[in-house]
């Protein structure tokens, strides 16, 4: 079973113009198809830059608790998961660094949360953008345990039994609202 868990520094940005979608479905979503734009807008300025530059379109991505793991499923095609785990297995890249760009919702009442997880090897100039769509409430068990850990691991995969590529991230605040930790500390 192919597994990895780079460790990582994060950095967050926000971006205030979101509109969150009533059914919290990735496909069809402005604020999905917003997030997957801007992931692919901030990728290009990277190749401008120089860097390989890779963009993941989740089909899901869901909470999981299990003995094997624990923290944010990223569901990807086979060819993406084929891509990201040949780079970080044999491709030499190392995962030392993070951005997060949190999205805060406008409305203020939705339990979808959504944001992008650049992924970087800063000496071999290699980013993996991960897009990230999940429900609060359905996710509240694994952010708080991450956040008593200090780390939320988020796990690229196309088939749990093919393996998983894990990246960790020692700020899972970054991936919340403040006001989720409130309301979770004032119950």
């Amino acid at each position: 079973m192919t597994q990895d868990r780079p460790e990582t520094t994060d950095e967050s940005a926000a971006d205030d113009d979101a509109d969150a979608d009533p059914d919290g479905s990735n496909s069809t979503a402005p604020l999905w198809g917003d997030l997957l734009e801007d992931a692919r807008d901030i990728a290009a300025e990277y190749r401008d830059d120089g860097w390989n530059a890779v963009v993941l379109e989740p089909t899901g991505v869901s909470p999981v608790e299990s003995d094997e793991r624990i923290g944010l499923d990223v569901t990807v095609s086979d060819d993406e998961y084929d891509l990201v785990s040949d780079r970080i297995e044999t491709g030499g890249i190392t995962i030392s660094a993070a951005d997060v760009y949190y999205r805060p919702l406008a409305d203020g009442g939705s339990d979808r949360r959504v944001a992008l997880a650049v992924e970087r090897d800063e000496d071999e100039e290699t980013a993996i953008f991960v897009p990230l769509s999940y429900d609060i409430t359905e996710a509240r068990s694994v952010f708080e345990t991450a956040l008593v850990d200090e780390e939320l691991l988020i796990h690229v995969l196309s088939d749990p039994d093919d393996g998983w590529v894990s990246f960790s991230h020692d700020d899972p605040s970054l991936f919340l609202e403040e006001s989720d930790v409130q309301n979770w500390t004032a119950e």
